[in-house]
């Protein structure tokens, strides 16, 4: 896996998808991206803004995690960290998002976005069916401020109970649907969903409108032409 400065996109490693049919699907806008994608973060106050955008058109809107390096990638190494600082450098001088540098410092970690991804299908699952998405997004956006402005470690359940509270979220039912069967599986379908959508880099947003799909972006994009790229789209 390797991110792209002049596109502003992370581009996402091979996995098989699975057939889904989508049909029915008149039209929706899709996120995708992943918790702990540099670009995503930097895109993040975007997403907000068209989670927002869609709740008051009453246009459904849908979160999917991408799975950037699920089960982990490049070895911790200076090499990896130095590609990481310079990375999350640039980012932050083009979209004006903070980044701490602290994980930089850790000796060991594995950069593995499996069990952020996770959190948020699980966060999802938690949530009453009649709560709008916005609460899902709200809590990916956490999750992102906590990883890379803080530096604490999206792998451990703890890591989440601050979130969780936040939220109006039940830690106990969170952390054992967290560590469960069922919310793996509801995670690898969300990645197979990305590949399905024919995203290769995140973040993408992508419009399916009677049966057709249309990939919007792929890579930072700021809201105006977002909206200009959907309307356009939307009312063909």
């Amino acid at each position: 896996m390797r991110c792209d400065p002049e596109t502003g996109a992370c581009l996402l490693p091979d996995l098989d998808a699975a057939s889904e049919n989508t049909d029915a699907i008149r039209s929706v806008i899709s996120y995708v991206g992943d918790p702990m994608c540099s670009w995503c973060w930097g895109m993040s106050p975007v997403v907000t803004q068209l989670a927002e955008w869609c709740a008051t058109r009453g246009q459904p809107f849908r979160m999917v995690m991408g799975g950037l390096r699920a089960g982990g990638g490049d070895p911790w190494n200076s090499a990896f960290r130095g590609f990481l600082r310079q990375e999350w450098t640039h980012i932050a001088d083009r979209t004006g998002q903070p980044f701490g540098f602290g994980l930089l410092e850790r000796s060991h970690f594995s950069y593995d976005t499996e069990p952020a991804c996770r959190a948020v299908v699980t966060v999802r699952h938690l949530l009453e069916a009649d709560v709008s998405k916005r609460q899902e997004q709200a809590f990916f956006a956490a999750v992102q401020k906590k990883f890379y402005v803080e530096g604490e470690d999206p792998k451990q359940p703890e890591f989440y109970r601050s979130l969780c509270a936040e939220a109006g979220l039940d830690f106990a039912a969170f952390a054992q649907h967290f560590e469960s069967a069922d919310a793996r599986q509801a995670v690898m379908a969300d990645f197979r969903l990305a590949r399905q959508l024919g995203v290769r880099a995140f973040p993408s947003i992508v419009l399916e409108k009677e049966g057709k799909t249309h990939q919007v972006a792929a890579g930072y994009i700021g809201f105006a032409a977002l909206q200009d790229r959907l309307q356009t789209i939307l009312t063909a």
